[in-house]
Order: structure tokens, then sequence, then C-alpha cells
């Protein structure tokens, strides 16, 4: 049991690499112009979609407005209409309505109920009879 076990190899010191230092100050220079190249892509970018959205803009507000007025003028176009309407449906319940026919009758033509007659005043009298007869 007790073997002779091999000898470990020696352990050779680790060299290490030698690394060739990067000029940190230019690679932190061309990262901050390419962050201020996008910021300013970016900035371009917005105002040209502003740009696109007030032109937008520009040319809907006249038609909205013009969209409004005639809205405005059949609102009114229908508020007199809706008027007449009312009046019209008064007219009719009024003209089909059987307690009112004789009413109706008498207003629209020249008939006079049977129970009923005309009387018509004339002035055939002359001054001096009228001085005559007043006391």
């Amino acid at each position: 049991m007790n073997a002779i076990q091999p000898s470990s190899p020696e352990l050779q010191p680790i060299q290490r690499r030698r690394t060739i230092p990067r000029p940190k100050r230019r690679l932190r220079q061309r990262s901050y112009q390419i962050m201020a190249l996008e910021t300013t892509v970016k900035i371009g970018v917005n105002f040209a979609i502003s740009a696109a959205a007030i032109s937008a803009l520009s040319q809907l507000l006249p038609h909205h407005w013009s969209g409004q007025e005639k809205l405005r003028q059949v609102r009114t176009e229908v508020k007199t209409a809706q008027e007449r309407v009312n009046n019209l449906r008064e007219e009719f319940s009024n003209t089909f309505d059987s307690r009112q026919t004789n009413s109706i009758m008498q207003q629209y033509g020249n008939r006079i109920p049977s129970n009923k007659k005309q009387i018509v005043l004339t002035n055939n009298t002359t001054a001096a009879e009228i001085k005559e007869s007043t006391p």
C-alpha cells in the first residue's frame, strides 16, 4: 500500500502574456462621437415627424371648420323642419278630430249649420233719423 507514487511534475511559473495597452482616451472619444451622432439623428427624425404632423394639421383644420359650419346649417334646417312638422301634426289632429267637424267645416267652407242663421247688418238710416231716435 505504500507504493511509490510518481512525483508530481514541477510546477512551472505561469507566464503572463504581455497585453498591449489600448488607447482608452481614443475609444471614449469615439463612443461620445457616436452617441452625439445618434442623438442628432434622433432629434432630426423627431423634427421631421413634427413637421409632417403640423403640415397634416394645417390641411385638416380648414376641412374640419367647413364641416362644422355645414353641421350648424343642417341643425338649423332640422330645427325649422321640426317646427313645421309639429305645426302640421297639430293641424292634422285638429282637422280629423270628430268633435270639431262642424267648426272645421265652418272655418274652411261657407256651410252654416241649420240651427244658426247668418245676420247681415246694413246701415240704411239717415243721419236725421238717428238724431231723432236718440233721447
